[in-house]
């Protein structure tokens, strides 16, 4: 993708996420989860400042980062929490709706359409973010999921100190972020694809050329037309489909191709 519209996109999303704050969830004072609210709880337990908590907890989690995920990853994940820092100075904050369940669910809902397009672009909002799609690499985990998660522990931590009832609103407004995440950033569903073709050959060949699969060719033949035809099989995740089914196309458009989604992948498999 050209960096220029990447970048675009980023501080779109990253407006609209603090759109979600502004709007939805600061003006209810629901709580923080991640490395914000951790850093909200040691500064209240401790003389020192939860803003210079929150830079001393970022540091060894940008750090991971920067060696788990690229440095494109962490100068994007940097430009994405800049300008929402920015536009959360300039976005009035005022209430939507006086109703706040009504808030933490849409509010969730727009921070999480957020959240997963700018990881789909390459980036994070920072924090539990981060630690989230590292530990992905290793394991196929819904990353919103595992975002729940670690946020949850903190928001629980929050409640004895703060207020159990924004807590629990809290708790809600993460828990459906976590589900949207998930229906943007698809990249832990893994699809197995069979492709029978006349033209098995150019059609692995391309497949090859553009992607990191591996690929099991075998050799079958029309039930009817008793036609010797080739059999492809592989395991791409969702991401990758698009291209792949591009690549299919353009090489023979009568290809029967079977797409169906893997529960598990064991073995050699590029995550």
């Amino acid at each position: 993708m050209n960096q220029l519209y990447r970048f675009a996109l980023l501080f779109v999303f990253s407006v609209v996420l603090g759109f979600a704050f502004n709007m939805f969830l600061l003006p209810h004072e629901v709580l923080t989860g991640g490395v914000t609210g951790l850093a909200m709880v040691f500064g209240l337990l401790s003389p020192i400042n939860s803003g210079i908590w929150l830079v001393v907890l970022n540091i060894p989690i940008l750090v991971i980062g920067w060696m788990k995920l690229g440095k494109e990853f962490i100068w994007n994940s940097i430009f994405s929490v800049f300008i929402t820092s920015i536009s959360m100075q300039y976005i009035p904050v005022v209430k939507v709706t006086d109703d706040v369940l009504l808030s933490a669910v849409f509010g969730g809902v727009i921070a999480g359409i957020s959240i997963g397009f700018i990881i789909r672009l390459y980036g994070s909002t920072g924090g539990f973010d981060v630690i989230g799609l590292v530990l992905t690499q290793k394991r196929d985990i819904p990353l919103g999921g595992l975002i729940f998660g670690l946020n949850s522990v903190v928001v629980f931590i929050s409640g004895f100190i703060f207020s159990w009832d924004l807590a629990l609103y809290t708790m809600a407004s993460i828990y459906i972020t976590g589900i949207i995440i998930d229906r943007v950033h698809t990249r832990h569903i893994k699809l197995s694809l069979m492709v029978v073709s006349d033209r098995g050959d150019e059609i692995k060949g391309e497949l090859i050329k553009n992607l990191i699969r591996g690929i099991t060719v075998m050799d079958g033949q029309g039930a009817y037309s008793n036609t010797e035809r080739k059999v492809l099989y592989t395991v791409i995740s969702r991401y990758e489909l698009a291209i792949v089914k591009s690549l299919i196309t353009s090489v023979d458009p009568k290809a029967f191709v079977s797409i169906s989604e893997t529960v598990e992948v064991v073995g050699n498999f590029r995550r």
